[in-house]
């Protein structure tokens, strides 16, 4: 599959070489790795954020990692700078955290939902409120965010997590009304299952036979961030799988 990255060698508004600085939240994780490594690879500089140190070990030592909790948003917004001050101004944000919870909406609990909220929606608005003033100023960005198919088709059995992954999909499409004015393009991809080691162990084959495998999504979210893809805001783009 191509990534759709033509175009993206020229200088960035900021005087880097090649595309820029691409943030990838979530780094840690298959999903963010597999993003980290496509859009290096397409001439990023890029730098990955996890609160999960570990799994940002699993970067080659090309990729920056900063170890930060994006459910906060002091420390997205302090990670945010950082990055900026020591690495460049943000072209690119690209976000994957996310967790997931099964349960029915009447056995919801307080804890629960505050959990899937905080991770699901919360890192969404807090990277995304540091990094705008960054692509504002430099009159251009892509940020894309990942949510997921029950955040746009009712399923039973996951609302907390349903709920809060649908609240992300309004935040993107308010997100793109309000700096698309800016140049800055703000996007989505929606998975519904990814194959991953963890994933494997939860879901019976039968349901993994239609699992996309997460180098598959950071193809789609390298071609969202790409030149090719400049026509495109508050899309958010199904990728279910077979």
């Amino acid at each position: 599959m191509t990534t759709g990255t033509e175009g993206m060698t020229a200088p960035s508004r900021d005087g880097q070489a090649g595309p820029g600085v691409a943030v990838v939240a979530g780094a840690g994780g298959p999903l963010g790795r597999a993003t980290s490594l496509a859009l290096a690879a397409a001439g990023f500089t890029v730098v990955g954020v996890d609160r999960n140190e570990q799994g940002l070990k699993e970067l080659p030592a090309s990729i920056r990692s900063e170890v930060a909790d994006a459910t906060d948003p002091t420390a997205a917004a302090a990670v945010i700078e950082r990055i900026a001050g020591e690495v460049g101004s943000p072209a690119v944000l690209v976000n994957t955290i996310g967790a997931f919870q099964l349960g029915d909406a009447l056995a919801a609990t307080p804890d629960g939902l505050r959990l899937m909220i905080d991770v699901n929606l919360g890192a969404a608005l807090w990277l995304s409120q540091a990094v705008a003033p960054h692509m504002r100023q430099r009159g251009s960005g892509a940020i894309v965010h990942v949510t997921s198919r029950p955040a746009l088709e009712p399923t039973a059995g996951m609302a907390a997590y349903s709920v809060s992954k649908a609240a992300l999909a309004h935040l993107i499409r308010i997100l793109d009304a309000e700096l698309r004015p800016n140049g800055i393009r703000v996007n989505a991809v929606a998975p519904q299952l990814l194959d991953t080691p963890t994933n494997r162990t939860i879901f019976p084959p039968e349901v993994l036979a239609h699992a996309v495998e997460p180098e598959v999504i950071a193809g789609l979210i390298a071609f969202l961030v790409s030149d090719a893809a400049a026509p495109v805001s508050g899309a958010i783009l199904p990728a279910y799988g077979a």
